[in-house]
Formats: C-alpha cells, sequence, structure tokens
C-alpha cells in the first residue's frame, strides 16, 4: 500500500454537501455529457478528464484515494479554527456540554448556548458534527460499494474495505451518541432513492452496523500499528472496545455480557505488548510522538499543509503569550475541576495537563500570570513559541483510555481483578498516585470514574461518558451525581433533553421524514 499524506484528496471532485439529501445528490449528479447525432464517433471516445463515479473507480490508485477521501471528515471535526464552517470546531461542542470548560470568548455563540444549556437546533456546531459525518459516510459507502470491483491486490483491497468500514462505524458512532436516532444509510444512493429523504432508524440498528463493520474490520489483516496514521487493527479492537461498554450502559443497558465484551477487546490490546503509556505527559503534546507509543489512532495534521487548527482556542484572550496572531481563549479550564485532582497529582502540576503562567511572545524572559487554567496537554509549543502553525495530531484513541476501559468493564463482570488493579495503577502510577488496592466494587468502579474524567479530559470523551453512565463528576464534592438535576458549578442544571444535542435546524426543514429531539 502506499505511503498515507492526509491533505491528499484526489477524489476531491465528489467530496460532499451538507445535508443528507445534497450530500448523495452531488455524488451521483458527476459530469453532464451533451450529446449531438452528428458527432456520435467523437462521443463514443472515452475522455480520461471527464470523470465520473462509474469511470473514477478502475485502478489501485484509485481505491487509495477513496480511502482518503473518508479521512477528511475526521480532520474537520476536530480542526479547532475559530470561523470554520460558521461556528468553533465540532469537538468544542462537547467540552462546554461537561459544565467543565470555560471561555473568554463572548462572540461565540454556539459554545456559550451550549454551555448554558440554551442551546437549539439552529447551533452551526451541532450542523457541522452532522454534515462533516455524514460527508464521511457517503464516502465510505462509495467506497465500500465500488472498491470491491477494481483488479488489485486482493489483501490491499481487504485492508482498505476494513479502514472504510472502520470509519464508517467511527462516524455512526459520533453520530449516534450525539443527536439519537438518526438516518441509517449504508449504500450510495441515486436521485430516485427514498435515501434522498432518510428517515430515522433506531439507535439498537444503529450500534447493529458499528459492531458489523468493526467487525469486518478486525478481520480485514490491517497491521496492528500503522505509523502513517492510517486505520491499524489495534485501533479497530480500541474502538470496538469503546462500543461494547456504551452498549452495556445507556441507552441500550446490555448489561454484564457487553460489558464482557468490552473487557475482552481491551484485554486483546494489552496483551498485544504494542501499546503502552508514555513515561512523560509533554509526549502526549510532542509532534514528533504522532501514531506511536500511547497513540492509538488520531486525527492527522501537518504544519503549512493540514494544521491542527485548535493552538490559537487554547490560549488565553489576547493575553501575547503566542506567535500566533489569534488568541481567542475559545476554552479554559474550570477552576473547580482543575482543583479537584488528587493532592500529589502530577497531571495537576504546571505544565503538565495545563497552565497559569507563560512567557510573553514579545520577550520570553518575562513570565506573566494568565488569570485562569489552560490546556497544556493540548499545547504545541513550537507552534505557539514560533512556527504558528502546528503538526499536533488530535488524540482520538489513547492506550490510557483502553486501559479504563478494561479495568471498568471487568470490574463490572467480576469486581476489582489482579488484572483491573493493574491497569488503572498503570494511569496512577504516572501520575505519581499511590496504588490502589483492597477496594470494594462500588469504590473501584468511582476510582475508575474519576480516572477516566481526570485523564481523558478535554479530549471529547467526558460527555460521552456522561451520557452512557447517566453521571456527571461533581468537583466540589467529589462525587458522582445523577445526570438528570446535576448543578453546574456557574448555575446551570442538566435535564433530561441535554441527554441528546438537537437534530440541525437545517435537516429538519428539508426532510420532512426527520423528527426533532424532546425538548428542542
Amino acid at each position: 500500500m502506499r505511503g498515507f499524506f492526509w491533505p491528499l484528496n484526489t477524489i476531491k471532485y465528489f467530496q460532499m454537501k451538507s445535508s443528507v439529501k445534497n450530500i448523495y445528490s452531488f455524488l451521483i449528479c458527476g459530469l453532464l455529457i451533451l450529446v449531438s447525432s452528428g458527432c456520435s464517433k467523437f462521443l463514443d471516445e472515452k475522455d480520461p478528464s471527464n470523470l465520473t463515479v462509474e469511470s473514477f473507480y478502475t485502478k489501485p490508485a484509485d481505491a487509495e484515494s477513496a480511502v482518503n477521501a473518508i479521512y477528511q471528515s475526521v480532520n474537520g471535526i476536530y480542526s479547532g479554527a475559530y470561523g470554520f464552517g460558521g461556528g468553533l470546531s465540532p469537538w468544542l461542542m462537547l467540552e462546554f456540554a461537561t459544565g467543565l470548560a470555560e471561555t473568554d470568548l463572548g462572540e461565540a455563540t454556539p459554545n456559550l448556548l451550549v454551555r448554558s444549556l440554551t442551546n437549539n437546533a439552529d447551533n452551526s456546531e451541532g450542523k457541522l458534527w452532522w454534515d462533516l459525518s455524514y460527508q464521511g459516510i457517503a464516502n465510505a459507502n462509495l467506497a465500500i460499494s465500488k472498491i470491491p470491483g477494481i483488479s488489485m491486490d486482493e489483501n490491499e483491497k481487504k485492508q482498505l474495505l476494513g479502514q472504510a468500514k472502520f470509519l464508517r462505524a467511527f462516524y455512526y458512532y459520533n453520530l449516534v451518541r450525539i443527536f439519537g436516532n438518526i438516518p441509517l444509510i449504508t449504500s450510495t444512493v441515486s436521485l430516485s432513492s427514498p435515501d434522498m429523504y432518510p428517515k430515522q432508524d433506531s439507535v439498537a440498528n444503529i450500534y447493529s452496523l458499528i459492531v458489523q463493520d468493526l467487525m469486518s474490520a478486525d478481520s480485514a489483516g490491517l497491521p496492528y500499528l500503522d505509523a502513517s496514521g492510517r486505520v491499524s487493527q489495534g485501533a479497530v479492537q480500541s474502538l470496538l472496545a469503546s462500543v461494547y461498554l456504551t452498549m452495556a450502559g445507556y441507552p441500550l443497558n446490555k448489561g454484564t455480557a457487553y460489558y464482557q465484551k468490552a473487557a475482552d477487546e481491551a484485554e486483546k490490546v494489552i496483551q498485544s505488548g504494542k501499546y503502552s503509556l508514555f513515561p512523560s505527559y509533554d509526549d502526549l503534546h510532542t509532534p514528533d510522538k504522532k501514531n506511536t507509543g500511547e497513540n492509538i489512532f488520531m486525527a492527522q495534521y501537518a504544519p503549512y499543509i493540514s494544521p491542527s487548527g485548535w493552538q490559537s482556542a487554547i490560549i488565553p484572550y489576547n493575553m501575547g503569550i503566542s506567535a500566533y496572531d489569534s488568541q481567542s481563549g475559545a476554552i479554559f479550564v474550570n477552576q473547580e475541576f482543575a482543583d479537584s485532582y488528587e493532592k500529589g497529582d502530577k497531571r495537576a502540576e504546571e505544565k503538565q495537563f495545563f497552565y497559569t503562567k507563560y512567557t510573553l511572545s514579545a520577550d520570553r524572559s518575562k513570565t506573566i500570570d494568565l488569570g485562569g487554567t489552560y490546556i497544556y496537554k493540548l499545547f504545541d509549543v513550537e507552534a505557539q513559541n514560533t512556527t504558528a502553525s502546528s503538526g499536533l495530531n488530535w488524540p482520538i484513541m489513547r492506550y490510557a483510555e483502553v486501559l479504563l476501559i478494561y479495568a471498568e468493564a471487568s470490574n463490572e463482570v467480576s469486581g476489582p481483578t489482579p488484572q483491573a488493579y493493574d491497569a488503572i495503577n498503570k494511569i496512577r502510577e504516572r501520575a505519581e498516585l499511590p496504588k490502589l488496592s483492597g477496594l470494594s466494587k462500588d469504590q473501584f468502579r468511582k476510582a475508575v470514574w474519576e480516572e477516566l474524567w481526570h485523564e481523558l479530559c478535554y479530549e471529547d470523551k467526558t460527555w460521552f461518558n456522561m451520557v452512557r453512565l447517566r453521571k456527571a463528576y461533581n468537583p466540589v464534592t467529589d462525587n458522582f451525581d445523577n445526570f438528570v438535576g446535576h448543578k453546574f458549578t456557574y448555575g446551570p442544571v442538566l435535564q433530561e433533553k441535554d441527554l441528546l444535542f438537537p437534530i440541525p435546524q437545517y435537516e429538519i426543514d428539508n426532510n420532512k421524514n426527520l423528527v426533532q429531539n424532546a425538548g428542542y
């Protein structure tokens, strides 16, 4: 297989537009060829510059380009650039829904609505989640449909199809957790197809496809590691462990059998010996460490070519500490949460997970207090200090999460086993915290949840955990409240409707078959 270059998208011609209808309309329209009776011989000849869906998928390189196109939406979801698609970045939306994120950016209406729990269906970030995910799904469906007919090495074909199915599962996994009942589209669509105006399918059916796709990807002969950033078997098994853990909880409540499935998949990753925790937290935000060590699957970026855009979002508003012209203060850390780390936790130390002071860009010998706590675990030092263009990848699946999935799932099945203790204690040892031992099942469960919140904070994991557990961490009491009725430290109270985001109003207006989520 050829080397993987994330910005490559030679199938750009077929890239999709916003709504489900427009996505598929654009795919099938292609080029219109004008015909007349006087030039039939000319029209019978194929012009290689006239690309159509049928003529494009003929060579191995076409298959690879088709799969490359599926990755593009991953890049967009985690890009983080202010103004992208009319709002901030989709990843920020989920962080403000936790009640653990603050902002200095007063004009960031989409995030302020989410943060205050007054969100509505016109939120541009919700629309971006929807559009980018269905764009990726449409590209995946097209690749899955066309690649089998291409004459090429069968092993390479199988691997490409495995990547496509993993990515389709990934997009649906995000969509079903964010929006609930959504359209389930698994094939390319013609202008006369009923899927031009699709109905919503059940959450159970969405998860059924996700599992099916991931199991297919698991048997696709993918390498267990892939330093290029493509989907690997380790990524497949890690995501499947997460999916099973979610299915064990809300809203499907499949219970013990699925906790066991989650533990089994996570154990495969652990027993492979291919991944390990970084010895230093600095490695988490070092671009040279991308796709290695602890990083199982990431959104891929490259400086100057396809830079990661969230660097300006995680620095304080116009404090003059960065090489970036835009210093937006779009997100920083809720202080009560920053103070909730266990005494002696290395993650809470300056310039580990967070930072409260930094040098001035105009004079690096001068350090200023920032007046708040900001996110350092995503901070590209070189880009912030000098280049203003970051190639730092976004961590979608880290080995730390796999360890915690195993610890939580195995505890739900049979209580805290030595293997479960080993998994959680690896996280705690790196944080320079005492090892856990002698806990009851309930005590161990709470300990794992605390590590989920403190280890994976600001990586778009917390809100998903809140929804599947129906729990919210209270940093003031150090307890877990019921989701419904939990009060954010700054006032708003979570309601039943906040378990889902509203389906974008644009989709409701253009598809009479869609029904809005309750409360919006």
